[in-house]
C-alpha cells in the first residue's frame, strides 16, 4: 500500500483528497501544521509527501529542504495554489520532484503520483523505522530522532536484524546465529549482552527496544 503524508490546513481540501486517494488503495495522513510533519518523518517515512506551500507555521520549501537534507530519495509534491513562475522554480529548487497548482482534477494529482513512483519506485523500502530510530539501508546509517549515530559493524548489523523482525520477539540463540554465526564469527552469549548495552547507550536507551526476559529482544513501536 503507498503510504502519503499530506500537509495541508485546508481541512476541506484534505479530506477530499484523503477520501478520493484511499478509494484508490492509499494510506492517507493528514497534518495541519510542518512541525507535525516534520516531527512524523522523525519517527517514520512514508512513500511519498504532499505539501501544502502556505502553512500556519510557515512556508513549505523549508520543510522541503529539510527533507532533501534528511531523507533524500523521498518523492515530494508541491500541492499549492501558488501557481506563477517564480514560486514554481522556487518549489523545484528547495527539491520538489513536481508541482501541482490548485484547483486541480483529482484525476491528474493521480497521474502525477504514479508517473513519479514509477520514477522512483517505494523509496520507503529503504528505510526501516521504530519510535525515531531510522535505518537507511542504501545508505548504511542510522538516525534517532534526526540525529545520526556511529555504530560499529556488529551494533549495526544487531539493530538491522532486530528492525527487520519488528513486532517480532527473537530469540538470543536466532540473535547468535544471524548475526554472528552467519558471518563466521563464532562469540558467546556475553558478546550479544555486551553489544545490546552498547547499542542502548548510543541510541538513548530507547524504550523501543525491549529485554524479553530468558527468551530475547523485540523492537516495537511505542508510541
Amino acid at each position: 500500500m503507498i503510504e502519503l503524508y499530506y500537509a495541508e490546513d485546508d481541512l476541506d481540501i484534505a479530506e477530499s483528497v484523503k477520501k478520493y486517494l484511499e478509494e484508490k488503495e492509499f494510506r492517507v495522513t493528514i497534518y495541519n501544521t510542518l512541525a507535525q510533519m516534520k516531527q512524523a518523518l522523525k519517527m517514520h517515512v512514508p512513500t511519498l509527501v504532499l505539501l501544502d506551500w502556505n502553512m500556519p507555521d510557515g512556508h513549505g520549501d523549508g520543510l522541503c529542504q529539510w527533507i532533501r537534507k534528511n531523507r533524500k530519495e523521498l518523492p515530494i509534491i508541491f500541492l499549492t495554489v501558488r501557481g506563477d513562475s517564480h514560486d514554481i522554480v522556487a518549489g523545484f529548487r528547495s527539491g520538489a520532484d513536481d508541482y501541482v497548482v490548485k484547483p486541480f482534477e483529482f484525476e491528474v494529482l493521480y497521474s502525477r503520483i504514479q508517473a513519479l513512483l514509477r520514477r522512483t519506485g517505494n523509496v520507503a523500502d529503504q528505510y526501516l523505522s521504530c519510535s525515531g530510530i531510522v535505518i537507511d539501508q542504501n545508505r548504511r546509517t542510522v538516525s534517532c530522532h534526526s540525529e545520526e549515530i556511529n555504530l560499529s559493524a556488529a551494533e549495526y548489523q544487531l539493530l538491522l536484524y532486530l528492525m527487520r523482525n519488528k513486532g517480532k520477539t527473537v530469540t538470543r540463540e536466532k540473535i547468535l546465529e544471524q548475526v554472528w554465526d552467519a558471518n563466521g564469527s563464532y562469540v558467546n552469549s556475553n558478546t550479544l549482552t555486551v553489544t545490546v548495552k552498547r547499542l542502548r547507550d548510543k541510541l538513548h536507551q530507547p524504550s523501543c527496544l525491549k529485554t524479553i526476559r530468558s527468551v530475547g529482544y523485540r523492537m516495537e513501536d511505542t508510541i
